[in-house]
């Protein structure tokens, strides 16, 4: 069986939020469509406390996009995005929802970023995605959403990981670097994910 995985369809990624990702409104007509052909929707959220330690603002003197150490991993520095409770947290009025069945929050640890939606960045802890996936007899997943280089390239890496056959739907992702996700698609090519 197939999933379809949307990735971080937040509005703090899409133009007007705090890390707008460009043209990132373009993949809701296409992501909406892809739904219908899908038996299992599952969507990931960034859900960050308002003191989580990827913000810059949490680190006096550092500026967003800069690069630390946190606890032995590194670290991008971001601007505020995806705080709990807020409006740019939520998903997309222009998503539509009521096809998802599930949805895995993740980044609420403030100690550890949660790019993927299956793992914390140390790969910690485990957000139950895999485990509920495999409950549902999926073999294999389509991910697409927010970033293509980041929140939906790790998701596909750990999927790839866990087992599933993945693919890459690259017409419902936007990249926040162009640079980045060229390095990303190569990766996820060599680790056998199929790009579409």
């Amino acid at each position: 069986m197939q999933a379809l995985l949307l990735i971080d369809i937040q509005n703090d990624f899409l133009p007007g939020g705090s890390l707008a990702v460009a043209g990132g409104h373009e993949i809701l007509p296409v992501v909406n469509q892809l739904q219908n052909q899908y038996e299992l929707v599952v969507a990931t959220q960034d859900w960050h406390p308002a003191d989580h330690q990827s913000f810059a603002s949490q680190h006096p003197g550092r500026h967003p996009f800069e690069h630390i150490d946190l606890h032995g991993l590194p670290q991008t520095l971001w601007p505020d995005h995806c705080v709990q409770g807020t409006a740019g947290a939520e998903f997309s009025p222009g998503l539509n929802q009521h096809r998802i069945e599930a949805i895995f929050r993740k980044g609420t640890n403030p100690e550890i970023d949660s790019y993927s939606g299956f793992f914390d960045n140390g790969h910690r802890k485990s957000t139950g995605l895999a485990d509920y996936l495999r409950g549902r007899g999926v073999r294999e997943v389509h991910v697409c959403g927010l970033a293509a280089d980041y929140c939906v390239n790790f998701s596909a890496l750990d999927a790839l990981q866990e087992g599933f056959a993945v693919t890459f739907l690259e017409a419902a992702t936007r990249a926040i670097s162009s640079e980045g996700y060229a390095q990303a698609r190569q990766e996820l090519v060599r680790r056998g994910a199929r790009m579409s």
